[in-house]
């Protein structure tokens, strides 16, 4: 298995269910959810130095998914273009998300949330299968969707794990 293989496995594992499409409007409304409980002052918490605030972490997740969204779409409609890689190092430290309040980035995330499960419902079932390259890679349609969920879940894993419980 490539480096890239297991950089996706890796993704796919977090999926709970067979059903990834479904597993897209669950792994959201966890994300609600907790950010919903959170204050203005919890949302700024990193758990260690050097570690992105959960205002950065939860535009990072947005920022992944229309990434990806793109892809997708490009994929989807036989696009032939090889698209670029990012650095998510480099997007969020240009994000400016801890200038941003709570309240106006959780409506971003569940604005491209929306617009990721339009994308994805709409898609003819064959389209899934339609491959392109991404950052030197070839991805399926469908492989794109479920990254987009593990990606969500992944980050749910690391917010229980090492944000929540230093959360004052």
């Amino acid at each position: 298995m490539s480096d890239f293989q297991k950089y996706v496995q890796r993704y796919l594992d977090q999926i709970p269910s067979e059903n990834w499409i479904g597993e897209l409007k669950i792994s959201g409304d966890k994300t609600v959810e907790i950010y919903a409980a959170l204050t203005e002052g919890q949302s700024l918490f990193a758990y260690a130095d050097g570690k992105w605030t959960l205002k950065e972490l939860l535009l990072h997740i947005s920022d992944t998914e229309r990434i990806f969204q793109y892809r997708i779409l490009a994929f989807a409609r036989g696009d032939k273009a090889q698209l670029p890689g990012f650095d998510e190092e480099e997007y969020a430290a240009a994000s400016f998300a801890n200038n941003r309040s709570l309240e106006s980035l959780l409506e971003e995330y569940k604005l491209v949330r929306k617009s990721s499960q339009i994308l994805i419902e709409t898609l003819e079932p064959g389209v899934l299968n339609n491959t392109g390259i991404a950052n030197g890679n070839q991805l399926a349609v469908e492989t794109i969707g479920k990254l987009i969920v593990g990606h969500n879940y992944h980050h749910l894993s690391i917010i229980k794990e090492r944000y929540l419980p230093g959360v004052k």
